[in-house]
């Protein structure tokens, strides 16, 4: 099972974090097996990063093997969404990429991919956008619609699939909108997606 992840997907985000350029193709990058976090279950915060950010995202469920799928075709290679958060250690991503180094210890780190309830796609409004939002300790930090995302998951999916041969259980994190704060000890993390609870989870 791969955890896909792609980055730099919502304008806001964005502007949100001082990148100005954008990019022709999505930005993709993995996550290990081990960094997902599912069931409910906490997320300890690791020692090396002092500042852990939430990254609500909309994540996609590959239902059959694809390679070079086309775009028109890859509404057929995902049957389930979900709401997601991609942990990241902001601190140590700073460094990295100012060292021009790989992103995987800011990104891949055990429990860095939270995951929550599964939907079905036919339960949800794909072709006019699926709402979504994260809340820490009860208040609303991130608010997004598919919409918005500069990359959609038909286009993000063909892409991918040029690279990685798709298969069955894989996961694609399909970037997250502004609003990507810290997390601290205690928090009690919570995501919807249409309104629907589907994550609920806390920080130690």
């Amino acid at each position: 099972m791969k955890i896909i992840a792609v980055g730099w997907n919502y304008r806001a985000h964005n502007t949100e974090m001082g990148r100005k350029e954008e990019c022709g193709n999505p930005v993709v990058f993995l996550k290990p097996e081990t960094a997902l976090l599912k069931d409910g279950k906490p997320l300890f915060l690791p020692p090396f990063s002092n500042r852990i950010e939430h990254e609500a995202e909309i994540v996609v469920r590959i239902c059959r093997v694809g390679k070079n799928v086309a775009p028109r075709f890859a509404h057929r290679y995902y049957d389930a969404l979900t709401l997601g958060v991609d942990f990241t250690a902001r601190d140590l991503q700073q460094e990295l990429r100012q060292a021009g180094a790989p992103w995987e210890l800011a990104k891949g780190f055990d429990g860095s991919a939270a995951i929550g309830t599964w939907i079905p796609k036919e339960e949800l409004p794909i072709e006019t956008g699926i709402d979504f939002s994260l809340q820490v300790n009860g208040n609303t930090v991130q608010t997004g619609n598919t919409c918005d995302m500069i990359h959609s998951i038909d286009n993000i999916i063909a892409y991918v699939s040029r690279f990685f041969t798709l298969k069955m259980g894989d996961l694609i994190y399909t970037g997250t909108p502004a609003g990507v704060g810290p997390v601290a000890i205690d928090d009690h993390i919570t995501g919807y997606i249409d309104n629907k609870k589907v994550l609920d989870f806390n920080i130690k």
